[in-house]
């Protein structure tokens, strides 16, 4: 079986035996829009990897290894359901607590990190747990809801590895850690070659990341907006158009910039990062045929 080691830029780092069920289907990314670090048929260099590469991006660290995950030691007996969004139980409220009691220890993924069932988790399940709207003998919760009762208590079995934290207010888009500290002056690299050599490349913070970093340092992501964002970045280009028509040269660099500026926190705000807009366009256009006319490429 072979294990792909993959990554969605600003969202996480995960493994998956099957990328288009997991990724694409499950959480809905196209092949353009994630990248294969790494794969192997090796369960333990692969999980190993994950969390190296989770501490190296500023992703949330998971709780237990992907091979510690019981779904990857035996078959669960409790079917559950999961998207982006909920979990999914196969029976209804009145019949879920026996369902829990009987999978204590059971754990699933998620994008808001490796949930389990033990003692505390069940109470907390049990007071948030929602009907299907579709099927009265089905039962959700919310992942973020979950991830954050994990955040607030210390519900798992599990020592911590001091990046406990599922949710936050701000999803990490970059590489928040600059370092790995099995990877540093001070210390010889411990961990296997080829990740310290795939951890490299990533180390420099891009200017998007930059960006991001002082947008939030001054709270534009906590307190401001899409409309407000989209109307500065009609004044940004308006003063670049303007710019242009003095050919001011120096105005124009600054206004585009600024334009760049804003698009990145505006593609933030909106849940996507500014890069995976980037790709998306080219994905569209990169195969488009067409021609000049009055200075204007036009498609076909």
């Amino acid at each position: 079986m072979t294990y792909y080691l993959y990554h969605i830029p600003g969202k996480k780092v995960g493994v998956t035996t099957d990328l288009k069920r997991r990724v694409e289907d499950q959480q809905g990314y196209g092949p353009g829009e994630y990248e294969i670090i790494e794969s192997s048929d090796d369960i333990d260099f692969i999980s190993e990897g994950e969390i190296i590469m989770q501490k190296a991006f500023g992703y949330k660290v998971d709780q237990i290894p992907y091979n510690k995950l019981n779904c990857n030691k035996n078959k669960l007996n409790m079917k559950i359901n999961v998207t982006e969004q909920t979990t999914t139980f196969p029976c209804p409220v009145n019949k879920l607590k026996g369902q829990l009691m009987d999978n204590i220890g059971m754990t699933w993924e998620t994008d808001h990190g490796v949930f389990f069932i033990n003692e505390f988790s069940i109470k907390w399940i049990m007071s948030n747990i929602k009907t299907s709207m579709y099927n009265d003998q089905r039962s959700y919760i919310y992942n973020k809801a979950f991830a954050r009762f994990y955040d607030n208590h210390q519900t798992h079995d599990y020592p911590s590895n001091g990046h406990t934290t599922r949710t936050g207010g701000l999803a990490p888009t970059g590489m928040k850690e600059r370092s790995y500290e099995c990877c540093d002056e001070n210390n010889p690299c411990t961990c296997e070659p080829q990740f310290s050599k795939r951890i490299n490349k990533y180390l420099e913070p891009s200017q998007f990341d930059l960006i991001r970093e002082w947008a939030d340092e001054r709270g534009l992501y906590e307190n401001g907006d899409t409309k407000t964002q989209a109307l500065k970045l009609v004044e940004e280009v308006g003063e670049t158009c303007r710019a242009i028509l003095k050919e001011d040269f120096d105005e124009v660099i600054d206004g585009i910039g600024d334009c760049v500026v804003v698009l990145t926190n505006l593609a933030e705000l909106q849940g996507v990062s500014i890069e995976a807009c980037i790709d998306a366009a080219y994905q569209e256009i990169k195969n488009r045929k067409g021609k000049m006319v009055n200075g204007t490429y036009k498609k076909d």
